[in-house]
C-alpha cells in the first residue's frame, strides 16, 4: 500500500512517525509524499495545545472530499489527540476509519491491514509498555541529505503533572528503555551513517529512574551513565537531547555532559515562568532561584554553554509583576532560543478548572515583548562570535542560498560558508566567523 503520514506537534511525534514509516516499509508498504497518491492517510496528532488539535481536526475533516472520490481510502488518526478523544473522534469525523492511541502505535501495521480487509471503524487507545520497545524502526530514504542525523526515543510518558499539561494523561506514565537496547540502536544507526543522535523523552534527564523520583540524589544519574556509554561509540560525533526537567541536572549529570567527547553544549532548559507564585500554581517543582542555580552550575562546568527554553505567558492569575520576573530572568540567563506560548486551557489539565483570567490582548503583548527581547539577545550573542573559529557539523546546501553550505555548532548556532570541492555533509569542519546576521553566522572554512 502507498502510505502518507502527516505529523503535528513535538519531536517525539516526529520520531514516532519516522518509526512508523520504518515499520510500514519493513512490512513491504511504500511511503508517498502526496495525499492524492496514497491508499492510506495517517495523521499523527498533538493535543498539548488547542491550536494543534484544531489544525489536525480541520485537516482530517477536509479529507472527507478525497474519501468521497476514493472510497477505498483508509484514514487514521494517531497519537495524543487520538488518545484523548478516542471514539469521540470517530463520531465527530465519521469518514475516519480508525483511532490509534499513543500506547498502541506499535500495532499500526496489522491494524491497517485488518481494516483494509474488514472496512470497520476501530478505536485502540489502551496503554501498553510494549510501545517502548516496539518503536525502534527507522525510515532512512535514499537521497535524504540529513541521513547523518537520527533520533532515539529513550523514555515515554511523564510523571511531573504540571497543572497546564495533559502529557501524563495522553502519553501515560514515565517509562524508560533498557540501556543496552538504546546503545544497540545507536550503534546500528552509526553503522548506517548517522553522525549525530538526538535522544528524546518528555523528561529525558529522568531516564532510568522510573516512579516519581524528584529531585534525584546527588552523585547518581542513570542518564549520565547512558550518555557515557553512547560517548564510547566509534564514529558518533555528536549527541543532543531534549527535553529535560531542570531539577534532574545534578552534579553527576552535569559532570558527564562537561566531560563528554560528543554531548553538545546546548541545553534546552524549560523555564515556563520566572515567578515563584506562578511556578507553584503550575506545579513546577522548583523556584526561580533553584532554576538559576542549575543554569549557573551548567555554565560553570561549560562556559560556552547556550540555553533554549519554553515559556508560557498569560497563565491564570499572572500579574504584571509575575511577567516582569519572567522577563528579567530570561534576559539574565540569556537564552539563545525561546519557545513562547500563550496559555490556553487544555481539557483534563488541572489548570483548566481555573478562570483563564489574562485577556488575550495582554497575552499577545507579553508574547511580543519576550520575542523582541529574544531578537535583541540573539543579535548581540551572534556579534560576539565574529572573529572566532567554530567547529560545525556540515549539513549541506543552505536552504536560502544554494551557493553556500551551512553547518551547526555544538552550541546549536547555524553558520553559512562557501563550500570547497569534495566537502561532505556529516563531517566536522572548522569555520572562522566573518560576520553576524540576525539569526545566523557567516564564515570561511579553515584549511586543515
Amino acid at each position: 500500500m502507498k502510505i502518507h503520514i502527516k505529523t503535528y506537534g513535538c519531536q517525539m511525534n516526529e520520531r514516532d512517525s519516522e518509526a512508523l514509516a520504518g515499520m510500514l516499509t519493513e512490512a513491504g508498504h511504500v511511503m508517498v509524499d502526496s495525499e492524492e497518491a496514497a491508499d492510506v492517510l495517517l495523521f499523527n496528532t498533538c493535543s498539548v495545545r488547542e491550536q494543534a488539535e484544531r489544525k489536525a481536526k480541520g485537516k482530517i475533516g477536509y479529507m472527507r472530499k478525497l474519501k468521497a472520490r476514493k472510497p477505498e481510502l483508509v484514514i487514521g488518526a494517531l497519537g495524543c489527540m487520538a488518545q484523548r478523544l478516542g471514539n469521540e473522534l470517530l463520531n465527530e469525523l465519521p469518514h475516519l476509519d480508525f483511532v490509534l492511541g499513543t500506547g498502541q502505535l506499535h500495532t499500526l501495521v496489522p491494524l491497517i491491514e485488518s481494516i483494509r480487509a474488514d472496512r470497520r471503524q476501530v478505536a485502540s487507545i489502551t496503554e501498553s509498555a510494549d510501545v517502548l520497545t516496539g518503536m525502534g524502526s527507522h525510515y532512512r530514504p535514499e537521497g535524504d541529505g540529513m541521513n547523518f542525523k537520527a533520533q532515539i526515543a529513550i523514555t515515554r510518558g511523564c510523571n511531573r503533572f504540571c497543572s497546564y499539561c495533559i502529557v501524563p494523561y495522553v502519553r501515560g506514565r514515565e517509562i524508560s528503555r533498557e540501556p543496552a537496547d538504546v546503545v544497540a540502536e545507536a550503534r546500528e544507526l552509526v553503522a548506517g551513517g548517522a553522525k549525530e543522535i538526538m535522544l528524546l523523552g518528555q523528561n529525558v534527564a529522568a531516564y532510568g529512574w522510573g516512579g516519581n523520583v524528584n529531585p534525584p540524589p546527588a552523585g547518581v544519574s542513570p542518564f549520565a551513565e547512558l550518555l557515557e556509554e553512547l560517548d564510547r561509540i566509534p564514529g558518533l560525533l555528536r549527541i543532543r537531547f531534549t527535553s529535560p526537567y531542570p531539577t534532574y541536572f545534578n552534579d553527576r549529570l552535569i559532570a558527564a555532559i562537561a566531560q563528554s567527547r560528543t554531548v553538545c553544549h546546548n541545553i534546552h532548559l524549560p523555564l515556563q515562568s520566572g515567578s515563584d507564585r506562578i511556578l507553584a500554581a503550575m506545579n513546577r517543582q522548583y523556584t526561580a532561584d533553584g532554576y538559576r542555580a542549575v543554569a549557573a552550575a551548567l555554565r560553570t562546568a561549560m562556559p560556552d554553554v547556550t540555553f533554549s527554553t519554553d515559556v508560557i505567558v498569560g497563565f491564570p492569575g499572572e500579574s504584571d509583576e509575575d511577567f516582569r520576573l519572567t522577563r528579567e530572568l530570561m534576559n539574565e540567563i540569556g537564552f539563545d532560543n525561546s519557545f513562547i506560548f500563550k496559555y490556553s486551557p487544555r481539557p483534563g489539565a488541572k489548570s483548566a478548572a481555573r478562570e483563564d483570567s489574562v485577556p488575550q490582548e495582554v497575552k499577545e503583548e507579553r508574547n511580543a515583548l519576550l520575542l523582541a527581547d529574544l531578537k535583541t539577545r540573539v543579535e548581540a550573542a551572534l556579534r560576539r562570535q565574529v572573529g572566532s573559529v567554530q567547529e560545525v557539523l556540515v549539513e549541506g546546501t543552505s536552504p536560502r542560498n544554494p551557493e553556500r553550505w551551512s553547518g551547526r555548532t555544538g552550541t546549536n548556532r547555524v553558520i553559512h560558508f562557501l563550500p570547497e570541492p569534495d566537502l561532505e555533509a556529516g563531517t566536522l569542519r572548522r569555520v572562522k566567523i566573518t560576520r553576524a546576521g540576525s539569526v545566523s553566522l557567516f564564515g570561511e572554512l579553515v584549511q586543515e
